[in-house]
């Protein structure tokens, strides 16, 4: 029975590891954590292993999700390299690291790159996955695609799209977030309660990414279904125009972009 190692426990890696426990038995999943208490506490709920070092989970785990920022890889990278073999599956959740530059600092050679995003927390992630598939047999390629799709949906692409999609779907929640904040401000600051406008807002957020989903429809389609030649909608979406909505998009990928292109 192949073990499934985390590393770094904030909030990614320990979205992860319970997505994991949807699939996998808890007796395959280790991890480790720098608060003993935390650590315990964290194995005790999810019953699953813990060790008391990074350098433990990589020794008795064939699949290793390092769920580590990226100003804490080399002081990680150091900690673990010396456990590390070819055998070894590496799945790294950091932007920015390529996989050659990922097997230029780690003693194994197979390497998963992946981007996953915060609502994996509640199995509705959706996360970007590349590596290298002659690297690997069946069983470990399907073992790769159940860990990420315990999380939410999950989507092989070409390595040189991931940055792309750490500013479509890895970083863009907290764009979401904002909007859902600013709107439900707005409808407060005409009357709503704040309670309901969180509500109303979120689900209107929430049933308008499942219409586009579910129907397929273009975005553009699906608002001007919404817009009633000189109705309330139409009034509203001018003012976001006027104001640069989508301006405002733009530059905030284009920030993110290059940010990930920037990460050494």
């Amino acid at each position: 029975m192949d073990m499934i190692g985390f590393i770094g426990m904030g909030n990614m890696g320990t979205a992860m590891l319970k997505g994991a426990k949807r699939t996998f038995d808890g007796s395959q999943i280790i991890f480790h954590r720098k608060s003993v208490d935390k650590m315990k506490e964290l194995a005790e709920e999810e019953k699953v292993n813990y060790a008391m070092s990074n350098s433990e989970v990589v020794e008795k785990s064939k699949y290793i999700i390092l769920a580590i920022k990226p100003q804490m890889f080399e002081k990680v990278i150091d900690e673990i390299n010396d456990s590390l073999d070819n055998d070894k599956v590496i799945i790294s959740l950091a932007p920015g690291f390529t996989i050659t530059q990922l097997k230029e600092k780690l003693k194994a050679g197979r390497i998963v790159r992946s981007m996953p995003n915060t609502p994996a927390m509640i199995g509705e992630g959706m996360t970007g996955v590349c590596f290298d598939e002659n690297e690997f047999d069946e069983n470990e390629i399907d073992v790769i695609n159940k860990i990420f799709e315990a999380t939410g949906k999950a989507k092989k692409v070409d390595e040189k799209l991931m940055n792309s999609v750490v500013c479509a779907s890895g970083s863009s929640p907290a764009y979401v977030f904002m909007f859902i904040e600013a709107l439900a401000d707005s409808a407060v600051k005409c009357g709503l309660p704040r309670k309901d406008a969180y509500e109303f807002v979120a689900q209107t957020v929430l049933g308008s990414a499942k219409l586009m989903l579910e129907t397929g429809k273009h975005p553009g389609e699906l608002k001007d279904m919404v817009c009633s030649p000189g109705g309330t909608t139409i009034a509203g979406v001018a003012e976001l125009e006027k104001n640069g909505f989508r301006k405002a998009i733009f530059e905030a990928t284009d920030a993110c972009f290059n940010k990930c292109n920037n990460i050494k």
